[in-house]
């Protein structure tokens, strides 16, 4: 009886593996900021949390759990490198980016929260909040998160 089964030396699967792809890291952009592709929906934000850098990357997390249970059904998006949530879709409310020492959060509506967010912009209604590493007064971020989720979105 001949025996049909095949098997490769090592040496030759070790040449094959040597030629698959290694798995990469996502592209980080100054200040530490992910690259991920344009997308709507959990995934591309998800993706982005988990490109994160360092403690950003809990930042993240902590900050995508407390708008989803803040805001239900709040809808996602990954749009310029940075994660946006809305109402609806297409109508955003809140985004966050990474820098070298902090994350940013930008209120669109900011200028109608109160009390206001910290972070002024040259932007007219646009508001923002830095946090820097254990210093989110989540009470307070939960607060306008709410307030934010009820004002028009900005559509971009």
């Amino acid at each position: 009886m001949v025996q049909t089964t095949s098997r490769r030396p090592a040496k030759a699967a070790k040449k094959a593996a040597a030629k698959r792809p290694a798995a990469t890291k996502p592209t980080l952009l100054s200040g530490g900021n992910p690259q991920i592709a344009k997308g709507y929906g959990d995934a591309p934000v998800q993706a982005y949390i988990a490109a994160m850098p360092g403690w950003k990357r809990d930042i993240g997390r902590h900050l995508d759990a407390l708008i989803v249970r803040t805001v239900p059904g709040v809808h996602k998006a990954v749009k310029w490198n940075s994660p946006f949530y809305g109402v609806e879709e297409g109508s955003w409310f809140l985004s966050f980016h990474c820098f070298t020492k902090y994350v940013k959060v930008t209120f669109f509506r900011g200028t109608s929260l109160h009390p206001l967010p910290s972070g002024e912009s040259k932007h007219k209604e646009v508001r923002y909040l830095d946090i820097h590493e254990d210093d989110l007064d989540e009470a307070q971020f939960v607060d306008w998160v709410k307030q934010a989720s009820q004002l028009p979105g900005e559509p971009l």
